[in-house]
């Protein structure tokens, strides 16, 4: 595990309840091994959770007056999934002052993107109750603000495989299926290929984290492929 103060450093926010922070890194799997200690992060997780919806619902309100609900609504749930919220821990090095249980750690539990968003949900949680909801602001709007440019520009808080089903079932009168053709890497750092069949034909592929991502990947291609208004290659 790395040092507190660096942690708080890469935060860039003042922390006087170190002790609230650091339960905040605390995932179960360290108090099963850890016998005088009896509470893990996740009520903190549970806070953090909320705070997070709120200030990015504010960001995006704020950010675009113009957007309708659906839209502000699919944006909000790109940017607080679990996989972003995993970058956002890694990008302030959560990862390395996890505090986990010997097994976890050995079997990649540093890397999981469900324990990274839980601990960041937590260190979120734990910055809110030390110092307000206005010093935490800052921070969480740093993070979303590359991440959101970049969501935007991929369309990825757009549902492509719905979009591509409503397309197939509209012009080629048949839905779509969606294959997995490869799984590679380590159980806790998959990386999925997953195509997307339109009688028989390929239309599209698409690499992912899972086979969520992956899915949506090549439903994306497809479109682009298809020429559907809105999805363009970047």
């Amino acid at each position: 595990m790395g040092d507190l103060d660096d942690l708080i450093t890469m935060l860039d926010i003042p922390v006087s309840n170190k002790a609230r922070l650091q339960l905040a890194l605390t995932h179960r799997s360290w108090i099963n091994e850890h016998i005088d200690e009896s509470h893990d992060n996740e009520r903190l997780e549970f806070l953090g959770d909320a705070v997070l919806d709120l200030v990015v619902a504010a960001y995006l309100f704020k950010r675009f007056p113009e957007m309708q609900e659906g839209e502000l609504t699919s944006l909000r749930a790109a940017l607080v999934r679990a996989e972003t919220l995993a970058d956002f821990a890694r990008q302030v090095t959560i990862d390395t002052h996890l505090r986990l249980g010997y097994g976890e750690d050995e079997y990649g539990g540093r890397n999981k993107n469900a324990t990274l968003c839980a601990a960041f949900e937590a260190v979120i949680g734990a910055l809110y109750l030390d110092q307000g909801i206005d010093a935490v602001r800052p921070l969480i709007e740093r993070l979303i603000e590359p991440t959101l440019a970049t969501i935007l520009a991929l369309s990825l808080h757009k549902d492509a495989k719905s979009e591509f089903q409503v397309f197939a079932q509209a012009e080629l009168n048949t839905t779509p299926t969606y294959e997995v053709i490869a799984a590679d890497g380590p159980d806790h750092s998959k990386t999925f290929t997953v195509q997307v069949v339109v009688e028989d034909e390929v239309w599209g592929s698409g690499i992912g984290s899972s086979k969520r991502r992956a899915a949506q990947a090549a439903a994306k291609e497809a479109l682009i492929r298809a020429d559907v208004p809105g999805w363009v290659d970047v």
